[in-house]
């Protein structure tokens, strides 16, 4: 990544800190090259002196000084957030708008922004905060490979990236946004019933959350189908063929998939309540 490269994080919740935060730990850009912005002013500070970075006054003069700029803020409120950056969009069509907000297609900024504005959606994952998150990147028709290129080595320090068209990214969104909390639930109700065994609750979620980390390390690494390793660890007549029948019993894959299904569809509206709520507004 060049290094003379500004970066600036509008919104600092969740998602937005967790970004900085493992990327500012890479140590792959120098931190005095990273702007944040926050309404909460205080929070916006309090982060900036944890991380040795930047904070601007508003959005707007964040815009001004970065060339990369991260939107990290809830759906409702990035119109407003557009806004009041356009302006520096349209005096330097250089800079590159990269969102994280589910939903909204790279047309709803474009109509905001100009047509010749460069708009890259990122849909990425929690387990950024601890450098292990997954992130898909859909670059817009004015993008070009070296500012890919970019904005993919920012994430890359979050974590893995895969590039997808931008007409996969609301069905990416059940796959790896929201999927971290299918798997603290899956551990969660992995540490109930040791506990009901009698092991200890805090032992109980570590060895859970281990053997989740493992054997998707292991999918990863051995590029094996997930049914094939689950067939060698399913003795017969054992245990583990024991609980599999158990969990397809009630339906555990059929449920995974409605509810992916459920999470896609939810994305797919909000991005239909979003055009809707714009078109309304113009009509106006």
């Amino acid at each position: 990544m060049d290094i003379n490269i500004k970066i600036g994080f509008i919104g600092t919740g969740n998602m937005g800190s967790a970004l900085l935060g493992s990327l500012v730990s890479s140590g792959s850009v120098d931190n005095s090259n990273i702007l944040l912005f926050d309404k909460d002013s205080a929070r916006c500070k309090a982060i900036s002196v944890k991380t040795g970075t930047g904070c601007a006054s508003s959005s707007a003069s964040l815009a001004e000084m970065s060339d990369i700029v991260i939107i990290c803020v809830k759906p409702d409120n990035t119109d407003e957030v557009l806004m009041d950056i356009r302006t520096a969009f349209a005096e330097d069509t250089s800079k590159v708008l990269v969102s994280i907000v589910a939903g909204l297609n790279i047309v709803s900024y474009n109509n905001i922004l100009g047509a010749d504005a460069k708009i890259i959606r990122a849909m990425p994952n929690m387990p950024a905060m601890v450098g292990a998150g997954m992130t898909i990147l859909s670059p817009g028709s004015n993008i070009d490979s070296a500012e890919l290129e970019n904005v993919r080595r920012i994430f890359e320090a979050c974590g893995i990236v895969e590039v997808l068209p931008e007409k996969f990214v609301n069905k990416a969104i059940a796959l790896t946004a929201s999927s971290p909390a299918y798997v603290f639930m899956l551990i969660e109700a992995m540490g109930d019933a040791a506990v009901h065994s009698g092991i200890q609750r805090n032992k109980a979620y570590k060895m859970a959350a281990q053997a989740v980390l493992g054997s998707a390390k292991m999918v990863i690494e051995t590029g094996l189908h997930p049914a094939e390793l689950k067939d060698r660890i399913c003795s017969p007549g054992g245990t583990t063929i024991e609980a599999v029948k158990s969990l397809e019993k009630n339906g555990f894959r059929s449920a995974m998939m409605e509810a992916m299904e459920r999470c896609t569809d939810k994305a797919e509206k909000l991005a239909c309540d979003h055009v809707s709520k714009n078109e309304s507004v113009n009509l106006k």
